[in-house]
C-alpha cells in the first residue's frame, strides 16, 4: 500500500497490510472452525433462552444436512426472512454449510418488494417466521421458491415455553395473520428430519458468492450486492485486527438490537463476535423500549452497536439510569451518521464515546472506522480498515489533494465485485483500478480521517437505511389520483431524514391520509412518506426533468 497521511494514526499493533484472507478458505470454514473451538461457551441468547456454540453447531448441522436432503446444492440462493431470534444464526449457518447462497431478506417488506427480491436473486428456498407468512402467499406463485420452512417465535426457546410462546403470539396477541402455504414445512421438523450421518462437506472457496445483500446501490433499483465468501471473510478480520486489543477472545456480551439480516450487523455482530467467541444478546424488538431496557439490566454487556435513532431512543427513555454500564467497553455507531449532541449524551451516560463507522452493502460493510485507542475524532467516519484503499476522487476518477471535496472512493479485499446478474449497474460504480464509487461526498483531513459532508445522489437516509426516491415516486405515481410526483428527503430529529412527497393532484378530493393509506400498502415502513405536500407544478429543466434539488432549496428557506 501507498503511504497514506491516515497510516501513522492506526492504532498500535494492527498490521497495516494484513493479508486478511489467507487464514480460512470460506465462510463456512471460519463458522466450524468457531464453533468448535468455543464449544463450551454460550453464543446467542434471547428471550431467557440460551444456546451454547456446540449446540448451535449440532442444529445448524441438522439444518445443513435437511436443505441438501432437499436436493440443493452448492450455489442456489435461499432467504431467510426473520427479525433477531435464535433460529436465526442456526439458520445461516446451515445454510453456509450446506454450500449456499444467503439471500437476506428484511420482514417488513411487502409484497411488492419481496416478490422482487425474490424473483431477482433466483431463490428457490426460504425460511420465514410465520409474522410474514402472509406477504409469502401473496407472491410465492410468481416466484421460484420451491421449498418453504416456516419458524414461529418460540420454537427454540425449549420445554413449556416453546408451545405457550408461539400460543400467546398466534392466538392471545394475534401476531400472525392467517396464511396458506400448502407446501411449507415446520423449522421443528425440518430440524428433526435433519441427519448429521448423510451431511456432505462442500468444496468453497473464496471466490464464490457466499451472499447477496439487496440494495438500492448508488443507483435505481434495490439490487444484489454479490458478495463473495472472500469478502465476508475479509471484513470480519479486518474489523479484528482493528478492534481485538480492545477486547478479549471468549469475554466479550455484544447487545444486538441491529437486525442480522442488515449487514452492519451481519458482519460485525454475528461473524466478527463469532470469530470472537463471544456471546450475541438478540433483542427480537427494540422499538419495544421497556423490554429493550429489562434487557439491558440483565446482562454486563461490554459492546454496543448501533444506530443514531436507537442511542438516542434509549437516552430518552426515563429508565435509563437504570442500566449498569460500568462494564461497556465499546460502542460503535454506523449505517447513518452518528449526531454530536447524541454522542456527548452517550459518553456523559456510559463514559464511553461512540465510535463512528462507515461501509455500504456493496463493502460487506466496513471500509473506515475510528481508532479505539483514544485517537478517534467524533464527527468523523474514521480511518481505513487495514488493507484498504480510500481516497477523494473527482468525475473523472482523479484523486483530489487532501482538504478537497470530491467523491469517496474505495477498494480493498472487501469490495464486491458487482451486482448480481447486472454488469452494467456493476461497471456505472467502478472507477478503473478497481476503485468502488461510493456515492458520498466527503473529505479527508491532513491526518487521513474522512468526513462525509454531502451525498451525491438524491439517496435519502432514514434510520440508516437507503431510500430511493424513483421507487417512492413509482408507488404513489401509480395511484389514480395522483397526476405527477417528486420525492425527497427533509431533515427529521429522529430519523436524521424523513421521506417527503411534492404531489400534483389528478383528482382534487385527493388527501394525505389517502396517499399515506395506499404507500403502507406498498412500501416497507420507513420509505412511506411521513410530510405530503401538495403543489400545483413541479419544478422542471426544459426537457421535462423533475428538479429535485429545487424542491431541497423550497425547503431550505422554511428553515
Amino acid at each position: 500500500m501507498q503511504d497514506f497521511p491516515w497510516l501513522k494514526n492506526y492504532p498500535d499493533g494492527v498490521d497495516k497490510s494484513i493479508n486478511v484472507t489467507d487464514q480460512y478458505s470460506s465462510v463456512m470454514d471460519l463458522v466450524n472452525e468457531c464453533l468448535t473451538k468455543y464449544s463450551d461457551l454460550p453464543a446467542y441468547t434471547n428471550m431467557g433462552k440460551t444456546l451454547s456454540f456446540a449446540e448451535v453447531d449440532s442444529l445448524s448441522l441438522r439444518f445443513a444436512s435437511y436443505l441438501q436432503g432437499l436436493g440443493l446444492k452448492k450455489g442456489d440462493r435461499i432467504a431467510i426472512q426473520m427479525p433477531n431470534l435464535l433460529q436465526y444464526p442456526v439458520v445461516l449457518f446451515g445454510a453456509i454449510r450446506a454450500g449456499l447462497i444467503v439471500v437476506n431478506t428484511n420482514p417488513l417488506y411487502t409484497a411488492r418488494e419481496l416478490e422482487h427480491q425474490l424473483k431477482d436473486s433466483g431463490a428457490t428456498a426460504i425460511v420465514i417466521l410465520a409474522n410474514f407468512a402472509h406477504t409469502l402467499e401473496k407472491v410465492v406463485a410468481h416466484t421460484q421458491i420451491k421449498h418453504i420452512i416456516v419458524t414461529q417465535i418460540g420454537d427454540l426457546l425449549g420445554g413449556i415455553k416453546k408451545p405457550l410462546t408461539n400460543f400467546v403470539v398466534k392466538r392471545i396477541k394475534k401476531m400472525v395473520p392467517a396464511f396458506k402455504l400448502p407446501k411449507a414445512v415446520s423449522f421443528s421438523r425440518a430440524i428433526k428430519k435433519g441427519d448429521p450421518q448423510t451431511y456432505q462437506k462442500p468444496s468453497l472457496s473464496l471466490n464464490d458468492v457466499g451472499f447477496l445483500q439487496y440494495t438500492g446501490g448508488t443507483t435505481g433499483i434495490s439490487k444484489g450486492a454479490a458478495l463473495s465468501h472472500g469478502n465476508i471473510v475479509a471484513n470480519t478480520l479486518q474489523i479484528c485486527e482493528w478492534i481485538q486489543s480492545s477486547l478479549e477472545f471468549r469475554k466479550e456480551i455484544v447487545i444486538t438490537a441491529l437486525p442480522l439480516y442488515h449487514i452492519f450487523a451481519f458482519t460485525v455482530n454475528c461473524l466478527f463476535i463469532l470469530r470472537m467467541g463471544g456471546m450475541n444478546v438478540l433483542i427480537t424488538n427494540p422499538r419495544d423500549m421497556k423490554s429493550f431496557l429489562k434487557d439491558l439490566r440483565a446482562f454486563k454487556f461490554t459492546l454496543f452497536t448501533g444506530v443514531n435513532t436507537l442511542f438516542n431512543g434509549l437516552l430518552n427513555q426515563p429508565d435509563i439510569d437504570k442500566v449498569d454500564f460500568r462494564s461497556l467497553k465499546l460502542a460503535v455507531g454506523g449505517g447513518m451518521a452518528v449526531q454530536k449532541p447524541v454522542n456527548e449524551r452517550w459518553k456523559s451516560r456510559t463514559g464511553v464515546p461512540i465510535l463512528e463507522g462507515y461501509g455500504l452493502s456493496e463493502t460487506s460493510p466496513v471500509l473506515s472506522m475510528n481508532p479505539t485507542n483514544g485517537k478517534d475524532q467524533i464527527g468523523t467516519i474514521g480511518l481505513p480498515m487495514p488493507n484498504t484503499e480510500m481516497a477523494i476522487m473527482n468525475e473523472a476518477g482523479e484523486q483530489l489533494p487532501i482538504g478537497e471535496r470530491g467523491e469517496i472512493c474505495a477498494r480493498g479485499p472487501q469490495v464486491m465485485s458487482g451486482y448480481w446478474q447486472r454488469p452494467d449497474e456493476s461497471d456505472q460504480v467502478f472507477f478503473p483500478g478497481g476503485w468502488f464509487r461510493t456515492g458520498d461526498i466527503g473529505i479527508m483531513d491532513e491526518n487521513g480521517f474522512f468526513r462525509i459532508v454531502d451525498r451525491k445522489k438524491d439517496m435519502i437516509l432514514v434510520s440508516g437505511f437507503n431510500v430511493f426516491p424513483n421507487e417512492v415516486e413509482d408507488v404513489v405515481a401509480s395511484h389514480p389520483g395522483v397526476l405527477e410526483v417528486a420525492a425527497i428527503g427533509v431533515p427529521d430529529e429522529k430519523s436524521t431524514e424523513a421521506v417527503k412527497i411534492y404531489v400534483v393532484k389528478k383528482d382534487q378530493n385527493l388527501t394525505k391520509e389517502d396517499l399515506v393509506a395506499f404507500c403502507r400498502e406498498n412500501l416497507t415502513g420507513y420509505k412511506i412518506p411521513k410530510h405530503v405536500a401538495f403543489i400545483h407544478e413541479l419544478p422542471k429543466s426544459n426537457v421535462g426533468k423533475i428538479i429535485r434539488r429545487e424542491l431541497r432549496e423550497m425547503e431550505e428557506t422554511k428553515q
